[in-house]
C-alpha cells in the first residue's frame, strides 16, 4: 500500500500539448477581450456591442439585452476565438514577432467590419461609424491580435528551446 502510494506521487501529470495551449489562449483571449468590448460599449467608447455580431444579428429577444446576453455572447466570443487561435497557430505560429499579432489584429478587425459586415444587419455600414468606434475598436483588436499572436509564438519557440536543451 505504501509502495503504491510513493509510486503514485512520484508520477508526473502529461504537460498540455502545444496545439491545447494555442487553444485555450484563444479561448482566455476571447473572453478577456469580448469582456473588454462590452466594457468599451458601455463607457461609449464604441457604437457597437460585441453581442451585435455574435447574438443580436440572429436573435432578437428581448432577453438579448439583459445580462444573460451578455454572458452567452462572451462565451460565443471565446468559442470563436479558439478557432481564431488555431488560424494563428496553423498558419503564423513560427513568426515570433510582436508585429504578426499587431497585423493579424488588423487583419481580423478588417474582416469583422469591412468584409463580414453585410452578414450582420443590425451593424452599421463603416461608413457610418464615428471615428471614436474605428479607433477605439482597432485598438481592442491590435491588442487582442498581439495577446494572441505572441503568446503563441513564445510558446511554440519556447518549446522548441526546451526539447532542443534536453
Amino acid at each position: 500500500m505504501q509502495k503504491e502510494k510513493k509510486l503514485e506521487q512520484n508520477k508526473r501529470e502529461e504537460p498540455m500539448s502545444l496545439l491545447s495551449r494555442s487553444l485555450l489562449t484563444g479561448f482566455i483571449g476571447g473572453i478577456l477581450f469580448g469582456s473588454l468590448g462590452m466594457i468599451m460599449y458601455y463607457f461609449n467608447f464604441s457604437e457597437v456591442s460585441p453581442k451585435s455580431y455574435v447574438l443580436r444579428s440572429w436573435i432578437t429577444e428581448e432577453w438579448t439585452e439583459k445580462w444573460l446576453g451578455n454572458i452567452i455572447s462572451i462565451l460565443l466570443i471565446g468559442i470563436l476565438s479558439v478557432l481564431i487561435a488555431m488560424c494563428y497557430y496553423g498558419l503564423l505560429r513560427k513568426i515570433y514577432s510582436l508585429w504578426a499579432g499587431v497585423l493579424f489584429g488588423i487583419i481580423l478587425w478588417g474582416l469583422c467590419f469591412y468584409l463580414f459586415q453585410p452578414i450582420f444587419p443590425n451593424i452599421p455600414e463603416l461608413s457610418q461609424l464615428t471615428n471614436h468606434t474605428i479607433v477605439s475598436t482597432i485598438c481592442l483588436f491590435v491588442i487582442y491580435g498581439s495577446f494572441v499572436g505572441y503568446s503563441i509564438s513564445y510558446d511554440y519557440f519556447d518549446t522548441k528551446m526546451r526539447e532542443a536543451n534536453g
